[in-house]
């Protein structure tokens, strides 16, 4: 009896060895895994980083712009129009947009961070309205500065809250969220230039959402410019534009005529 308690004690002794030394162990790789976690998360952050800091260092700067184009718009109605405009912007100051026809010009409209100003020209009406208007066409808290964004192909409600990245054949994904939009982005692998935008509103009970994609890039100096743009906006109702831009120049001294015939009937 007493061997037997002796072999009990001592095999009690070897198993709390054991089991020191097992911890030991486990808390060693406990120490390396968090740390190569860490190192994994800091990796991340740091490309997260690049990412944002290439994103922001290639957004198109310029002074004036102009352009001929061709649009291709689908209302909610169901109905869709092709068209042709010429776009002129003056920096954080003016848009200018001519809307043409077979007949001739059909509409002019000027806009600036404060107003909209429209010429209907078959119907010899106009209307003049707040910057306010852009949102109730669009449906989205666009204002001058989203738009005048959107026309040079610069991203939207991007911000540096980033949570996500993801590397694949398609391009490189990121998800930013700020206080409006959600947005998920894709860059082109080979240069990191904007493929496609997906944004949906943080507030699930407006489901606003607003779908950008990017495409056939050209290099004018040191500009890429996008030269094809879809651009799909969703809330109660959908709204598709194309945007094919033909010609196109950077920092010239631009005219924006806008005067209002006296025979014209405000609407």
């Amino acid at each position: 009896m007493v061997a037997l308690i002796g072999i009990a004690v001592n095999g009690c002794r070897s198993t709390k060895k054991i089991t020191k030394a097992i911890s030991k162990i486990d808390t060693v790789q406990q120490k390396t895994d968090t740390a190569s976690a860490e190192d994994l998360r800091a990796d991340s952050l740091r490309y997260i980083a690049e990412l944002y800091r290439h994103i922001e260092s290639s957004i198109i700067e310029w002074r004036s712009f102009s352009a001929k184009l061709k649009v291709h718009y689908e209302g909610s109605d169901g109905k869709d129009y092709t068209f042709s405009a010429l776009i002129r912007l003056q920096k954080d100051k003016i848009i200018w947009i001519s809307i043409t026809s077979l007949l001739g010009e059909a509409f002019r409209v000027m806009i600036t961070p404060d107003s909209v100003k429209v010429l209907n020209k078959m119907d010899k009406v106009y209307q003049l309205r707040s910057v306010s208007y852009i949102r109730e066409i669009s449906h989205l808290p666009f204002d001058f500065n989203e738009l005048q964004s959107i026309i040079m192909g610069n991203p939207i409600y991007l911000d540096s809250n980033i949570l996500y990245y993801h590397k694949e054949n398609q391009g490189i994904s990121i998800l930013s969220v700020g206080k409006v939009f959600r947005n998920y982005l894709t860059l082109n692998n080979n240069d990191l230039s904007l493929k496609h935008s997906k944004m949906d509103d943080v507030d699930p009970l407006k489901a606003r959402s607003c779908d950008i994609t990017y495409g056939e890039y050209e290099k004018v100096d040191t500009v890429l410019f996008s030269t094809y743009r879809k651009i799909v906006v969703a809330e109660k109702a959908r709204l598709d534009v194309e945007l094919n831009f033909n010609k196109y120049s950077f920092n010239d001294n631009l005219e924006f005529p806008f005067s209002i015939p006296k025979n014209y009937k405000r609407n």
